[in-house]
This record gives C-alpha cells, sequence and structure tokens, in this order.
C-alpha cells in the first residue's frame, strides 16, 4: 500500500519548475513511473509530494537540428525504437532500447527518468555515454544548464541533479560519416532482465580507416556507468585488428570495479567486460565504414 502523499498536475514546465521549488525537499517527480511506483509501494521512497510531469509537452519529442539530436526527458523508451534519427546516429540506442524490459515498460519508462534513476545497470547510458550525451537541465530560479552525462551521475542512484531541477532534455552531437556504434546486454534471461553486465562503443574513422575517435562505456560493473579512458586511448590511431581490439578490451575489464551479487561475481562481471567490448568492436570491425546499420 501506498503511504500518502499529495499529487500535483502541472500543465506547464513553467507550474512544475514553481511547484518543485514551492514545496522543497520530499518531493518526487513522476515521468513513466516505472521505477519511483515501485520504490514507493516498497516502503524505499515515500515522497510528500509528488508532481506528475506525463502532461507536459516541453519535455517530449525528437528533433535533429543545430549539429544535435535531441531528445526529450518525457520520450519513453519505445518511442526511441521509431525515430528515424535514431536508428540513423544511435544504433547502439536502439539496440538498448530494443532490449529493454518488455513492450509495457518500454511503452511508459522515459528516458529522463532512466537517467535520473542513476541505476549502475540503466540500459540507456552507456549508449547516450558514447554518443557524448548531455542531459539539461531547469529550475525556476536558475534557468536552464547543460552538463555532460559523464558526470552526471555519481554514484548509485546519484546525480549531480538539485531538488529544485527537471530534467529537460538529452542531446548528443550528430556523429561524422564513418561512424559506428554497437550495444550489447548481458542478462540472466532474454528478456525483461537487469543487466549482469552492459557495454557500448563506437568508432569514428577517419579516411585512412583508420581510429579517430573511440568510446566505450559499460554498465553494471562499476558504482555508476562509466567510460573505460584506457581502452579507447588504446585504439586511437590504429586499425581494428585483434591485437589492437584485444588490448583495448583488456585494458577496459582492467578498469571496472564491480561486486558481487545473485547475478554474477565480481570476477564474471570483469571478465565479460572483456568479452563484450572485444565482441563489439569486432562486430564494427567487420562493418564497412560508414555503412547505415540495419535492425
Amino acid at each position: 500500500m501506498l503511504a500518502e502523499f499529495d499529487l500535483l498536475m502541472p500543465a506547464t514546465l513553467d507550474e512544475a519548475l514553481s511547484a518543485l521549488a514551492e514545496n522543497g525537499p520530499g518531493t518526487a517527480l513522476l515521468a513513466g513511473g516505472t521505477n519511483l511506483v515501485v520504490d514507493m509501494r516498497s516502503g524505499r521512497h515515500r515522497p510528500r509530494v509528488v508532481i506528475n510531469l506525463d502532461r507536459l509537452e516541453e519535455l517530449r519529442g525528437i528533433r535533429c537540428q543545430d549539429g544535435y539530436v535531441t531528445i526529450g526527458s518525457g520520450v519513453t523508451v519505445g518511442e526511441l525504437l521509431e525515430n528515424r534519427d535514431i536508428h540513423q546516429y544511435a544504433h547502439a540506442l536502439c539496440q538498448s532500447a530494443l532490449l529493454f524490459a518488455n513492450p509495457l515498460i518500454r511503452n511508459r519508462a522515459t528516458v529522463g527518468g532512466n537517467l535520473a534513476d542513476a541505476s549502475p545497470a540503466a540500459d540507456t547510458v552507456p549508449p547516450l555515454m558514447i554518443m557524448d550525451g548531455e542531459v539539461q537541465l531547469a529550475s525556476r530560479d536558475g534557468g536552464f544548464h547543460w552538463v555532460p552525462l559523464d558526470s552526471f551521475i555519481t554514484g548509485v542512484r546519484k546525480t549531480i541533479r538539485r531538488p529544485d531541477e527537471v530534467i529537460t532534455s538529452i542531446r548528443f552531437p550528430v556523429p561524422p560519416a564513418g561512424s559506428d556504434t554497437a550495444y550489447y546486454k548481458l542478462g540472466l534471461r532474454k528478456a525483461d532482465a537487469i543487466s549482469v553486465v552492459s557495454a557500448a562503443v563506437r568508432i569514428d574513422r577517419t579516411e585512412d580507416g583508420t581510429v579517430g575517435r573511440v568510446r566505450i562505456a559499460l554498465g553494471s560493473v562499476a558504482p555508476r556507468p562509466m567510460r573505460a579512458y584506457a581502452g579507447e586511448q588504446a585504439l586511437l590511431g590504429k586499425r581494428l585488428d585483434p591485437e589492437s581490439i584485444g588490448e583495448a578490451a583488456r585494458l577496459a575489464s582492467e578498469a571496472v570495479s564491480p561486486i558481487s551479487d545473485l547475478r554474477g561475481s565480481a570476477n564474471y562481471r570483469r571478465q565479460m567486460a572483456c568479452v563484450l567490448v572485444s565482441r563489439l568492436l569486432h562486430q564494427i570491425s567487420s562493418r564497412t565504414a560508414g555503412q547505415p546499420n540495419e535492425e
């Protein structure tokens, strides 16, 4: 049974920001509710006031303009799968959306909510990290500002978002031609599973076929989703061959700090981080540079 709380239903973002500022600590933001409602039922979270953001058109939509793809924080995970720009520019994000829980949850859970929950296993975070994603935060008194996703999540269910701020958008730069991405999620079953380990990689090739930019991000292997910087550095300026891929995967696995739990041991997670990074880099290596991805 849910504890008593006041439910507010703002019609605009301005109304929501004002309500958040006026009610202060103890206020929760409700988007899809796939995490918050579960936490409230379990008693883990007992907000005094809940502000429903579902009516806010300002948080909806996906657009590509001024060199960025921008995703409203209220966009559902299911909507990512229907958007042409996401398919074209962020194939790894489509792959993560396809593996996100089940269709019912995908049609309720929002991208902003997945980031705000700040789980180490958050499915959308590694794909957005490899795209150099940024999070837009807004408050009544502080206006709007962007922060890198890589620094937005600070620990298990912890972010830099202040109590008076709302996540309004997520954006990433349109990648150059020759960019390719891939994602894989390892779970205990094929569907509706929390990841044991997840990995996303991005390679931007130069005209001579070498690696001009690389991003490697991992989930469920540290207190927060993380970038494998040493693994990335090992690939810069090189060709994707078995030797360079093996070295990058090894360095990526050495950077993780996993725990042991019911889903897997720390040692297993460390080994699988190496395996997944290697597998994804080999996938990208086998594809023609600049060739569109197909689901």
